[in-house]
């Protein structure tokens, strides 16, 4: 067994240990003693010059140097698993997709669509990272990011899922307390829920009429992600802007309501799913999520 084999041979037993949650379920999975499994580990280590597991614990559990390693040789061995089933468009869709979107878009789109699509493909594994803020998708070892708004120019492929506009929102017995407001100087008074990181767009653009103005949320209370923003608004926390693809489903069932007389003066915001890769070469595992996307993963109807 050559060199470059037995390294994919360790890297591939110690995703199997981590799976597993330890050596003794690993070793069943592999076919080798726990010993054998236990000695694999610490060559590995003795190679790299790092601990990755931690045994000073009963518990089975990673150093950081550990989950780090982890994540790159799982990337690893998925790549070299797709090079194995061959890069046609009859490849076998497999392996591991890891998606970063926000938790709004998860919730009210991709939540809904995935479980037939992963029931079309068994043998597909799918990580969602879940954040509003923009990261890198390689720092973060995305396959695939859903980004809202213009694009950054970057070496980023896109796809579109449609575009969605927003609008001031609040719950029923909010308003009831503390009254509807009836001008942008009406909003000074009320509680506007807002994000609790500085965005690109940190105002609420806002049409009453023929007047246009930019509204600062000043919030009182606020959210990191848009779900959070709205839940606070379905609990009575206030007035937020929020999505209209993500409170479609609240506002025919009442439970919030929009302000009347405001209209939002921005333009509609676009989705785009992201990736790294170059036109062609793209995974089959990857290739079929993104068809999916724009299938089934689109923000308006």
């Amino acid at each position: 067994m050559g060199a470059a084999t037995n390294r994919f041979h360790e890297m591939d037993v110690f995703v199997r240990v981590v799976a597993a949650g330890g050596f003794s379920a690993a070793a069943r999975a592999v076919g080798m003693t726990p010993s054998a499994v236990s000695k694999l580990v610490a060559r590995l280590e003795a190679r790299l010059g790092v601990q990755l597991v931690n045994r000073t614990t009963r518990a089975f559990q990673l150093t950081a140097e550990g989950s780090a390693f982890h994540e790159r040789a799982r990337a690893i061995l998925d790549e070299l698993a797709d090079a194995e089933r061959g890069a046609g468009a009859e490849a076998e869709v497999a392996g591991r997709v890891r998606i970063n979107t926000s938790a709004t878009y998860l919730v009210h789109v991709l939540a809904p669509a995935l479980p037939a699509f992963l029931a079309a493909h068994p043998e597909l594994e799918v990580d969602i990272d879940v954040t509003d803020r923009v990261v890198d998708l390689y720092d973060v070892r995305a396959d695939i990011g859903v980004r809202a708004g213009p694009l950054a120019s970057s070496e980023l492929l896109a796809r579109r899922l449609g575009s969605t506009k927003h609008s001031l929102v609040a719950a029923p017995t909010y308003l009831e307390a503390h009254g509807v407001p009836r001008s942008f100087g009406d909003l000074d008074g009320h509680r506007r829920i807002g994000f609790g990181y500085v965005r690109a767009e940190d105002h609420w653009p806002l049409r009453r009429g023929d007047t246009v103005a930019r509204i600062a949320p000043e919030p009182q209370v606020r959210a990191s992600d848009g779900e959070g923003i709205r839940r606070l608004a379905l609990a009575g926390a206030g007035i937020a802007r929020l999505a209209e693809f993500a409170v479609r489903g609240d506002l025919t069932a009442g439970r919030l309501v929009v302000i009347p007389g405001f209209e939002d003066a921005a333009e509609p915001k676009v989705f785009h799913a992201v990736h790294m890769g170059r036109r062609g070469l793209i995974p089959a595992r990857v290739e079929a999520v993104l068809d999916f996307l724009a299938r089934e993963g689109r923000v308006a109807p």
